[in-house]
């Protein structure tokens, strides 16, 4: 059976009204009130046994349901020139508890092994971040993070303080309250805020691809949730003190 990815929800203090994808389909699955009023199914026309229906405000759609079709996956190499040719922002959410690239790295065996990764010396990613904000450029990033952090979100934090060093504004939000504002539950890419660039995953967090976007309502979706994330996200030096023993 498929799996869903959750697209929006205009809903408030646990109301239902959300959209959902059906990966690999062309399908959406609508969650909202059921309809039960008789004079209102009595209306209804060319109804299946197994139907149902339900009662969604006219914003969820508005602002949710896609307009495009969706592009096929992209290998990840195919959109590197994104980060040194967008104008103003690169911004990202990332939302899984760990990363098989972290996990593969040298750095991540260094670090099991108890070296202090909190001044790693420059790399290529990061000289193209201080490039960048040297321009006026930002790169921007929040962290869904769990309360006690995995230990993959512990090894980002870490290593995060070389990226902050270099220009690179990181945040980090905890889980439940990502979820009380109805974030995402996928990663992505923002450039501009003009592309999205949807991280695919195994199930071993291993990056397979990337599904790139210039839809209206996927980039109004995505500029949401950024708003919302950003404005309550807490900077990685200032989450650090809560988490000494990440350090």
């Amino acid at each position: 059976m498929s799996a869903l990815r959750f697209l929006g929800t205009t809903s408030r203090d646990g109301d239902c009204p959300t959209l959902y994808e059906v990966e690999g389909t062309d399908q959406i699955l609508v969650q909202g009130d059921r309809v039960t009023a008789p004079e209102q199914l009595a209306e209804l026309r060319h109804v299946k046994e197994h139907e149902t229906f339900v009662t969604v405000p006219r914003s969820l759609l508005t602002r949710f349901a896609p307009r495009d079709e969706p592009r096929g996956m992209v290998p990840f190499a195919e959109i590197r020139h994104l980060f040194e040719e967008f104008e103003h922002t690169a911004w990202r959410l990332e939302t899984r508890r760990g990363y098989a690239s972290d996990r593969n790295s040298e750095s991540w065996a260094a670090w099991k092994a108890g070296a202090d990764l909190t001044a790693e010396p420059p790399n290529a990613w990061r000289e193209n971040t201080a490039r960048a904000a040297a321009e006026g450029r930002r790169f921007e990033r929040v962290r869904i993070v769990d309360e006690p952090l995995t230990e993959g979100q512990e090894f980002l934090l870490v290593t995060g303080m070389g990226n902050v060093a270099s220009g690179e504004d990181i945040r980090n939000l905890p889980r439940a309250q990502a979820e009380r504002l109805g974030l995402p539950d996928h990663d992505f890419w923002l450039f501009d805020s003009r592309i999205v660039a949807r991280f695919v995953f195994d199930d071993n967090d291993t990056t397979l691809g990337v599904v790139l976007s210039e839809d209206p309502a996927d980039i109004a979706a995505a500029c949401q949730a950024r708003d919302a994330a950003w404005h309550h996200a807490i900077p990685t030096r200032d989450y650090a003190q809560r988490v000494p023993s990440a350090m």
